[in-house]
């Protein structure tokens, strides 16, 4: 008899569940950015948000979470009612924190579902208009010949942007000297002044300086040319194949979600990045479209962790608790 209620119980949840999928979404949905509002994150997270909005005919309210490198934020994703209505724009930072060891309250393929990678932002290589080197080419030539003597900025110790320029580094096979400042922006503002001479920034940061000539850009850290710099070659073109570390925009959903919701969600995620107005929206940003599907993002995830682990190893990079 006990057995027979719970197969009854069991049945009920099951078909409760089927038809919440069917019916979603009956409110609005929320996606969590764990980073300030103005942060790329959030302006693509708001960029995408008025896509869906239309698509699932919902409201979706952007909450910003920030603090603790994204960990606030994709915790409360974690732990969120799954049933769709939570979810989050994770990023870097995520890879970043267990290839370096940072404890977090959550596991990323334990306790969320990819959804897609909605967005990509090209990293680049700078350098400062003083330094006496035109191509990358000639800037690994003249790092070689005074090792340490240059400095590199970044975001922060253990950052994405330190890992991208640690990368670099390994590489391009020379030593320079890491310079953290107290966020990417200032880090930018830094290198402007010549107080660094090099970072591996990302487009957005990068763009207008390079067009002003205040930033010398020597290649794109990416697979392909960026439509942002297109005369500038890809790091493997100048000559450092496997400099690819461009920045990423996943959107997540709590890992108990159920399988009809997360297929609604991702077929409308993925109508509006393949739409012109998404594209020409993040276009304007320096951004581009996302691709794949939902196990391309998380084999693409676990690939991010081990390059980071990688690097982060070889450079003796660990965790800022």
């Amino acid at each position: 008899m006990i057995v027979f209620i719970r197969i009854i119980s069991l049945t009920l949840l099951c078909s409760a569940i089927l038809v919440q999928a069917q019916n979603y979404p009956q409110r609005p949905v929320r996606i969590v950015v764990p980073y300030p509002a103005g942060a790329s994150y959030d302006t693509v997270t708001r960029v995408l948000g008025e896509g869906l909005a239309d698509r699932l005919k919902q409201s979706i309210i952007v909450e910003n979470r920030p603090g603790a490198s994204g960990i606030i934020g994709a915790d409360l994703v974690a732990k969120a009612t799954p049933d769709g209505y939570t979810l989050g724009m994770l990023g870097d930072n995520h890879t970043i924190l267990p290839a370096v060891g940072r404890k977090t309250p959550y596991e990323l393929f334990r306790d969320f579902a990819p959804v897609m990678n909605v967005a990509s932002l090209e990293n680049v290589v700078v350098i400062h208009p003083s330094v006496p080197a035109a191509t990358l080419k000639e800037w690994i030539t003249l790092l070689k010949a005074n090792p340490g003597k240059y400095r590199y900025g970044s975001g922060g110790t253990a950052g994405s942007s330190h890992l991208a320029a640690a990368r670099f580094t390994q590489l391009a096979g020379v030593e320079m000297l890491h310079v953290p400042y107290k966020a990417g922006g200032l880090a930018v503002t830094g290198m402007l002044g010549n107080e660094v001479q090099s970072m591996v920034v990302n487009m957005i940061s990068a763009k207008g300086h390079v067009l002003g000539g205040r930033l010398r850009a020597l290649a794109i850290a990416a697979r392909e040319r960026s439509p942002h710099l297109p005369s500038v070659p890809t790091a493997a073109e100048a000559g450092l194949p496997g400099l690819e570390v461009s920045q990423f925009y996943a959107l997540m959903a709590q890992a108990r979600t159920p399988p009809a919701v997360l297929a609604r969600l991702g077929g409308d995620v993925r109508q509006v990045v393949q739409s012109d107005s998404y594209r020409k929206r993040l276009d304007a940003q320096g951004a581009t479209p996302g691709s794949g599907g939902a196990q391309e993002l998380a084999a693409f995830l676990k690939r991010e962790i081990e390059q980071n682990r990688s690097t982060a190893q070889a450079a003796g990079i660990t965790a800022e608790q």
